[in-house]
């Protein structure tokens, strides 16, 4: 039987067609024919698309097999069409933790305040790609010591990786020779150095570009460190990067000198941010886990929060969907669609539909959805009985904590969000579970429909069997309602409203207020030390997770997003099922008001956010985007600037 990337069946006729137009822009990157040559030729539209031909466009499917546009129909639009694989043959790899080194043990020069601009004799150019300084306080203030506390070496380099048996070694670029990464476990009050060098070779096999720039997503970090997509660094360069692992505030002049400890992140992840290439880049491997802990969140059951300890009961699980060549089996990627690219092949941490094996006992799961432009509603599936809710308790939204656990029957992430759940395996030992996406989703472009498939009817991305030994569990007992962090408070008059548009340029390319990004232009800049409000805005029928570096947000108001289905109903679910938020809402989910921190707001068709943040400690540049990252580098995305004034610009 044959699929099409959103799950369907279908002819052996019509995959053959899907799979030869694949095929065909394939050979158009392969043949580095610009898009002026494919004008020329007739392939590209006034517009700048592939002209809408079955053997040819992304787009041409859902006209030509009579099930409406790409915007709103179900045919998959001919994103790709891999080859079949078996699923569960691999277990779940889990990335090892990185190990600190000693400052002696770093390659290269030691590490300096200013960038280190000398030029390395054997490659000819500087040694450290960094063009900005460690910005006050680092090494002024005896909780930001330099170098650091804890010193990390990393490199980015080929390597080849086996992503499911019966596919070829993917050759794939990687942190430390794997994709994943190593997980960064790092405690607040500690900060890191890490030293990033770039080792990637100028053959990329078809797709990325070996200039990178490593961006820690969710951090409170300095600009110079935060992986701004222009601050990218070439083959043979290294880049220092300072993580001050401090709580957001503490050199604020709103609140203590230690920071508000109801900031406090728990799941980050990092990944390649270079303009114009992050989707490329971070598809081909360049992502990795980032775990922060404190004197609450402690990684011991036995103390705190009493949350499931780590490593042993505490899991990250990266999901992601991909493409591969039907002929070769080699992972590829559509540089023609602009849209957002679909795979028909579910990862776990690297691995096709892999396998885990679980005691008896509650586990902590921190699940990130890396995209590229898939949104995820998932659920807990019993194939003995699929339709059959499997409520579990959701304990974070994004970076950090909520006040209280909340039970649901499923969690929905667009790309770049994270909930850390808590599943209690005692309830299903001796059998086999699975964690399904259920949510119907086209295309990349318009993205979810609103409504979620029936119960096994969806993509099993991972197979979870409890035949593991009985262990003692000293977590925290979820239903017992624990509390762990208050919401702070946004009350007040913002110092300025403003507002952004997202939307589709008449180039195909995607804009903010009507432009595309530029590293050299500032479009507003924030004054240090206050508050705004921004007003977001998608009135066409696309959806765009947006992500703002450097501070988190609250939502204040949004309109009621397309996740969820009345049938899936229960007394939880209305807490957040159809809403806007989907987690962590008030009992009157109809306002629409989110009740936890976030960094990444989910602008679903023809919906609207007013959003609502503090800028403090950190001075520089930064930017919003969104986080399908095709349309990230067909340049939805903005830079602003934080300083010691601002201007009031509305519409930036």
């Amino acid at each position: 039987m044959y699929y099409n990337a959103n799950g369907e069946k279908v002819s052996r006729s019509r995959w053959k067609e899907m799979y030869n137009a694949f095929k065909n822009r394939q050979e158009i990157i392969k043949a580095g024919l610009t898009r002026r040559d494919l004008f020329k030729m007739g392939l590209l539209t006034s517009a700048g698309m592939l002209v809408a031909k079955t053997g040819l466009s992304s787009r041409a499917w859902a006209d030509t097999w009579g099930s409406g546009n790409c915007y709103s129909g179900n045919s998959g639009c001919g994103n790709c069409a891999s080859p079949a694989t078996t699923p569960w043959m691999m277990n779940l790899p889990i990335p090892a933790v990185k190990q600190p080194i000693s400052l002696s043990q770093l390659s290269g020069p030691a590490p300096t305040i200013a960038p280190n601009s000398s030029i390395n004799p054997t490659t000819g150019i500087a040694y450290e790609g960094r063009t900005r300084a460690h910005q006050s306080p680092i090494g002024s203030n005896s909780n930001l010591p330099f170098p650091a506390t804890k010193i990390y070496q990393v490199s980015q380099h080929v390597a080849n990786v086996q992503m499911h048996p019966q596919l070829p070694l993917q050759r794939i670029w990687t942190y430390d020779g794997t994709s994943p990464g190593l997980t960064y476990v790092a405690h607040y009050g500690e900060p890191i150095l890490i030293r990033n060098y770039n080792n990637l070779p100028s053959d990329n096999g078809g797709f990325g570009i070996n200039s990178v720039s490593t961006h820690l997503h969710n951090g409170h970090t300095p600009s110079e460190s935060d992986g701004f997509p222009c601050d990218y660094f070439a083959a043979g360069q290294y880049y220092d990067q300072y993580y001050p692992n401090q709580l957001a505030g503490f050199l604020s002049d709103h609140s203590n000198s230690n920071g508000d400890i109801n900031e406090a992140l728990s799941t980050l992840w990092y990944h390649d941010h270079r303009e114009g290439f992050t989707a490329q880049n971070v598809y081909k491997g360049l992502v990795g886990n980032y775990i922060l802990f404190n004197q609450n969140d402690t990684g011991d059951e036995t103390t705190g929060f009493r949350l499931p300890s780590f490593p042993n009961y505490d899991i990250p699980m990266m999901f992601a969907d991909r493409c591969f060549d039907s002929s070769t089996g080699d992972l590829v990627f559509d540089t023609f669609n602009i849209d957002g690219i679909l795979g028909d092949k579910f990862m776990v941490n690297g691995a096709i539909q892999p396998v885990l094996h679980v005691s008896p006992r509650r586990y902590r799961f921190r699940w990130i959805n890396t995209g590229p432009s898939r949104f995820l509603q998932l659920y807990l599936t019993d194939l003995a009985s699929p339709t059959t809710l499997q409520p579990f308790y959701q304990i974070s939204n994004d970076g950090n904590l909520l006040q209280h656990p909340i039970q649901v029957p499923a969690v929905a992430m667009g790309v770049a969000e994270r909930a850390d759940v808590i599943i209690d395996f005692r309830q299903y030992a001796g059998k086999t579970i699975y964690i399904e996406n259920r949510l119907n989703q086209p295309n990349g472009q318009g993205g979810p429909t609103g409504s979620v498939v029936s119960g096994g009817q969806g993509f099993l991305m991972l197979k979870i069997v409890v035949d593991g030994p009985t262990v003692t569990d000293n977590s925290v007992d979820p239903s017992t309602n624990p509390t762990f962090y208050v919401l702070p408070s946004v009350s007040g008059t913002p110092r300025v409203t403003r507002s952004f548009n997202f939307d589709q340029g008449r180039n195909g390319q995607w804009t903010v207020n009507g432009y595309l990004f530029d590293c050299s232009t500032t479009r507003f800049t924030v004054q240090q030390n206050t508050m705004e409000q921004w007003n977001f805005q998608n009135g066409w029928n696309w959806s765009h997770p947006i992500h703002v570096h450097m501070e988190e947000h609250q939502v204040t108001a949004g309109a009621p997003g397309l996740y969820g289905s009345s049938t899936d109903d229960s007394s939880n679910y209305s807490r957040w099922g159809s809403q806007y938020c989907w987690s962590g809402c008030s009992s009157n989910a109809s306002t629409g008001v989110n009740l936890s921190r976030k960094d990444t707001v989910r602008l679903t068709p023809k919906s609207n956010a007013s959003i609502r943040m503090r800028f403090r400690d950190w001075q520089g540049r930064y930017v919003i985007h969104c986080h399908n990252v095709i349309h990230e580098d067909h340049a939805m995305m903005v830079r602003f600037d934080v300083g010691p004034t601002g201007d009031t610009k509305t519409n930036p």
